[in-house]
């Protein structure tokens, strides 16, 4: 399968990104904490919705283990 022709605009969102994170060392903890501190500056309301439970996933020992080798 050939590689899809590069979208313009996503590889403008990767180099904003690559080079805020760039900016904080590419610690996940800084990136987040800038993240935050910017969205406290908006002054906008940014909405949080609760956490959903986890579904369980139920699997035979054979998935986990690997051996279904897709089938």
């Amino acid at each position: 399968m050939p590689d899809p022709t590069p979208d313009p605009l996503v590889s403008e969102i990767r180099t904003a990104r690559d080079k805020h994170a760039a900016r904080f060392g590419y610690d996940l903890t800084e990136i987040f904490r800038d993240i935050k501190a910017r969205q406290q500056a908006s002054g906008r309301t940014f909405v949080r919705y609760p956490s959903r439970p986890a579904t369980p996933v139920i699997c035979t020992p054979d998935q986990l283990m690997g051996d279904d080798h897709g089938s």
